[in-house]
């Protein structure tokens, strides 16, 4: 029996023995799937306006390179990308400032460009891609500036150079090309080394001069224009603020050029301003009229005299032969969203306390000093916004002391501590 059950075994055992290693080499040979490589998308796009370019800003899912190149008959900037994926990109989009419209292509062998057309000859001051930081994913930079068809054609096309982005906003730019056909390859950036405690970015305070170029706004006693007493006053506020070493400041204008009203906010928003400031000095029919006062968005206005303001002011892009027959729509979309109605309360606030502290250094108007209205530059959604008139133009004693330095430099002292009491609030407020 034992000799059976042994010969069983070593037949068992020779059938057995041939299949194991044909077995485990079929297992070795199945191969493991290589890992699925996502491909970058765009998640947004938008233009800024500034006073010296245009600004064109992609928002991606992943850093990626790029190559910027300048060409002519048409005018336009491509950017050359790797395989991006744009949902509805390919839709021609309309542009601003130096940029006529632009749109996204697929190319063959895996790749994608940008293709910006121009309104006439352009170069490109410069193009760089933000890593991500500040909760921000990363974003491509292009800034476009006019030039003169002269210079566009001498200029010479130059070899292509390839750096790695600056690591912020603050950083150092590369200088502006001026060639013709300007490639500009960016490598990825290198990896940035882990922080212990990030240090909070300083707040960004946007002022806004009223009016400038063809429209000077209100004219004054002694034929002193609105647009210059308010350039010089953003000026000196711009002066405190930053020598307080606690802000970021940009002004909307630093010279006397038109902007539209709406590209006031845009020029805000892109710099993703903490608040906006525009500043104003309006001329009524009385001369005995004086004081500051200070307006904020409503939909529906305070009192007549408010109101008024706001339409005289809203209408000032009519001098630029702009068409504002849409706004209102825009705007009533806006004033109704709930979003807004926080940032208009902080607006408030902020108004409330610039009367407490401006009151201590200048007269303020005697009936209601703080007021509501319509105005186009205060319409930013995620933004509080005020509009601050100094005085009145058409007041002797008003246009005396805001063509003075010394009163300007009170003024601005005033505003400073507004803006201080407020960030103090709002840092209470968002701790609690």
């Amino acid at each position: 029996m034992l000799a059976i059950v042994a010969a069983l075994g070593a037949l068992l055992g020779a059938a057995v023995l041939p299949c194991a290693p044909a077995q485990a080499q079929t297992t070795a040979a199945l191969p493991f799937p290589p890992p699925v490589q996502e491909r970058v998308s765009v998640l947004n796009a938008r233009l800024g306006l500034h006073p010296d370019k245009t600004r064109l800003v992609l928002e991606l899912t992943d850093s990626v390179p790029f190559t910027v190149s300048v060409h002519g008959s048409p005018y336009r900037v491509v950017v050359d990308l790797p395989d991006v994926s744009w949902p509805g990109g390919n839709t021609v989009m309309a542009g601003k400032g130096v940029v006529a419209r632009y749109r996204f292509e697929g190319r063959d062998g895996g790749a994608s460009r940008l293709v910006v057309e121009t309104d006439g000859p352009a170069r490109v001051v410069e193009s760089y891609l933000i890593p991500p930081r500040d909760g921000f994913k990363p974003r491509f930079v292009l800034d476009i500036a006019r030039t003169t068809p002269a210079q566009f054609a001498a200029a010479a096309p130059v070899a292509a150079t390839t750096a790695p982005p600056p690591a912020s906003r603050e950083a150092a730019r590369p200088p502006a090309r001026k060639d013709p056909i300007v490639p500009v390859a960016a490598a990825l950036p290198p990896p940035v080394p882990p922080r212990a405690a990030p240090v909070p970015e300083k707040p960004m305070i946007v002022v806004d001069p009223g009016h400038g170029g063809v429209d000077p706004g209100a004219v004054g006693v002694g034929g002193v224009y609105e647009k210059d007493i308010t350039l010089a006053m953003a000026r000196e506020l711009k002066r405190q603020l930053e020598g307080s070493g606690r802000y970021r400041v940009r002004l909307t204008r630093d010279k006397d050029v038109f902007i539209r009203l709406r590209d006031r906010v845009a020029i805000a928003r892109e710099a993703n301003a903490d608040l906006f400031l525009s500043l104003h000095a309006d001329s009524i029919g009385s001369a005995n009229m004086r004081g500051l006062s200070i307006y904020t968005l409503s939909d529906r206005a305070s009192d007549r005299e408010a109101e008024m303001l706001a339409a005289k002011e809203n209408r000032a892009d009519a001098l630029a032969g702009m068409d504002l027959s849409s706004e209102n729509d825009l705007v009533a979309t806006i004033l109704i969203d709930l979003a807004q109605r926080d940032t208009m309360n902080h607006s408030k606030r902020f108004a409330n306390m610039a009367l407490e502290h401006l009151g201590r250094e200048v007269k303020l108007i005697p009936n209601k000093p703080h007021r509501q209205a319509g105005f186009a530059v205060l319409t930013a959604p995620d933004m509080p916004s005020a509009l601050v008139e100094m005085g009145y133009l058409s007041s002797p004693q008003d246009v005396s002391l805001l063509s003075k330095s010394a009163h300007r430099e009170k003024l601005g002292r005033g505003m400073v501590r507004t803006i201080d009491a407020y960030f103090k609030w709002l840092t209470g407020a968002q701790k609690s």
